[in-house]
């Protein structure tokens, strides 16, 4: 029906490219029209977005999210502005191209497409035409409906033209990369200190150093929990995108951390900023700068794997200048995860390439306390044996219940700070994206007032930001964003963040005995875990408490639900005071 369109308008003659591809995003525009405005000699591309819908419904305090059906989708204005954007400022200048577009809702009626382009006049959005069913009727001039496609001065492009168009790489431009350097420089949580800024200089050194040299490096920044591994990442992509000829992207296997990055350094980073999965960023060169965050959470699947190594990373490595890699091998949470800096170094010796390590010590989160980050390490590692908490300078404690944790957490928010419980994947995961959650985590004890039963919803599966309004944030926002405190949260939500105050739910997968931790894998309902042997998951479990119990910049607060664990727990911490 749109190429019908096109016909009805005269505009038979311009190139009509369907499901675009836009390599930085893996978006695809779903028709690029390609023409000439008269006596210019640039192209001009018009991005269209097409839609069936005959209704859509939405809050008036989101009119950028709509529901459609079972689904709720980004305005297509919106989603039109986002092509625009790319193509504005991922293909070179020296094509002179002009970018518009127009969202094309063929079976939609008068009163849908008004209140859509009511929905987002005034804003960022509103110069995207809207084009409904009315718009492409046939029995109108031609002209009009040109016009109303926004493609009425559009006249046919030389086939040399279009092959140049195709053929051209996508890549950041500079005033991009700009942009989004002096949105990072000016976040206060990106400001470096002590030994987090020297390691930022010496891996800046590696880097210049390196990519003067006809070979590849690999500089590995090893560091455990709050040693500001994220906060370097971040404030040297930031450095990087001001470098000309570096072609900087920052990735992480994480698409929560990945989604919270992307927010940091603006909208405008999409594309530059990815989850790392099976497939490289596009428009990575031989003189790329690539920085991985969490690299310990690399995909190595054994399908992943070649000599030991895993395939995707090692492709990265080959076709880069430099890779800076953030790595804590303790935080490696499942068996498809993960690489170590000996792999790493066998890699580059394997290849030739050159490889740089720098340990990063001082840790910035649980108060600076690297008494607490000791002692965490001990107890959660296989033989350690832990003396009991006396540190003052963390607030550390065991609570009687998971409804005691609950109220500290609470008490926290109401005084400004942010607070959160995490658990063990030991309950069934099975809410519905959008609200309701159902109240899976359940908990139940006995005291001397009798018997109680807890329960409370995992924090939600959504990506984006549905239910935000009802307190429910997107998965990926559960740390950060206001209503995540009333939902639990787990290893997949809470790696890689942070908030001031965390309470952990040690579950029945990992339990004290006399003779130390035992795993009880059959009590996991993770299915990547649960059926792995009990040795096996031990190592896996005791890093995923690790990582839950160091989440926490100011205090943390722990509780068992086997009664042997708890029993354990109280012989080294002191009982949870009063929430305050």
């Amino acid at each position: 029906m749109f190429l019908d369109a096109l016909m009805a308008a005269g505009l038979g003659d311009l190139h009509v490219l369907l499901e675009y591809f836009l390599p930085g995003t893996g978006e695809r525009v779903d028709a690029l029209l390609l023409g000439r405005r008269a006596g210019e000699a640039g192209l001009t591309a018009v991005a269209i977005e097409l839609k069936q819908w005959t209704r859509a419904s939405w809050d008036t305090s989101r009119p950028l999210l709509l529901d459609v059906g079972d689904r709720q989708v980004t305005h297509p204005a919106r989603q039109v502005g986002g092509y625009v954007h790319y193509l504005d400022n991922w293909i070179s200048d020296s094509l002179g191209l002009t970018v518009r577009g127009a969202a094309v809702l063929h079976n939609a009626g008068p009163d849908l497409v008004s209140a859509l382009r009511q929905a987002v006049a005034g804003g960022a959005s509103a110069p995207y035409p809207i084009v409904g069913r009315q718009d492409l009727d046939a029995s109108l001039p031609a002209r009009e409906i040109a016009t109303r496609l926004d493609c009425a001065d559009l006249e046919f492009a030389p086939a040399p033209l279009i092959e140049t168009f195709l053929q051209t790489r996508h890549r950041p431009k500079a005033k991009l990369l700009s942009r989004v350097a002096d949105h990072i420089d000016g976040n206060d949580r990106f400001v470096l200190i002590g030994d987090q800024d020297t390691a930022r200089l010496a891996i800046l050194d590696a880097v210049r150093a390196e990519r003067r040299k006809d070979r590849r490096h690999i500089v590995v920044v090893s560091g455990g929990p709050g040693t500001g591994k994220t906060a370097i990442a971040l404030r040297m992509f930031a450095d990087l995108a001001r470098q000309p000829q570096t072609n900087p992207r920052l990735l992480c296997p994480s698409a929560t951390l990945s989604r919270q990055f992307t927010r940091a350094a603006s909208d405008a980073a999409k594309g530059m900023i990815k989850t790392f999965t099976s497939g490289l960023p596009a428009g990575l060169t031989g003189e790329s700068v690539v920085l991985v965050d969490e690299v310990h959470r690399a995909h190595t699947y054994p399908g992943q794997r070649r000599a030991e190594f895993p395939v995707v990373l090692e492709r990265l490595i080959n076709r880069c200048a430099v890779t800076v890699l953030f790595l804590d091998e303790r935080q490696i949470v499942r068996p498809t995860e993960g690489t170590t800096l000996d792999e790493l170094r066998r890699m580059a010796t394997r290849h030739g390439h050159t490889l740089t390590s720098i340990d990063l010590t001082t840790q910035f989160r649980c108060n600076g306390s690297q008494a607490y980050q000791r002692w965490i390490d001990t107890l959660f590692s296989r033989n350690g044996t832990p003396q009991p908490w006396t540190g003052g300078e963390y607030d550390l404690a065991v609570a009687d219940n998971p409804r005691q944790l609950e109220a500290w957490n609470a008490a926290h928010i109401d005084n400004g700070r942010s607070a959160r419980i995490t658990a063990g994947f030991c309950w069934p995961w099975q809410s519905p994206e959008r609200p309701p959650l159902l109240p899976e985590v359940s908990i139940g004890w006995k005291d001397k007032e009798g018997e109680h039963l807890w329960e409370r919803p995992w924090n939600s599966r959504a990506a984006n930001t549905a239910g935000v309004d009802q307190g429910v944030p997107a998965r990926a926002f559960w740390a950060t964003d206001p209503g995540g405190h009333q939902q639990i949260g787990c290893i997949y939500t809470a790696q890689g963040l942070e908030y001031d105050y965390g309470a952990v739910i040690l579950g029945n997968d990992l339990v004290r005995t006399p003779s130390g931790w035992r795993a009880r894998p059959e009590a996991s309902y993770d299915d990547a875990l649960r059926h792995l042997p009990a040795e096996e998951y031990l190592t896996y479990a005791l890093n995923t408490y690790r990582v839950l119990a160091t989440r926490g910049t100011q205090g943390t607060r722990f509780y068992s639900t086997d009664p042997e664990t708890q029993a354990y727990l109280r012989t080294l911490l002191p009982a949870a005071p009063a929430a305050p």
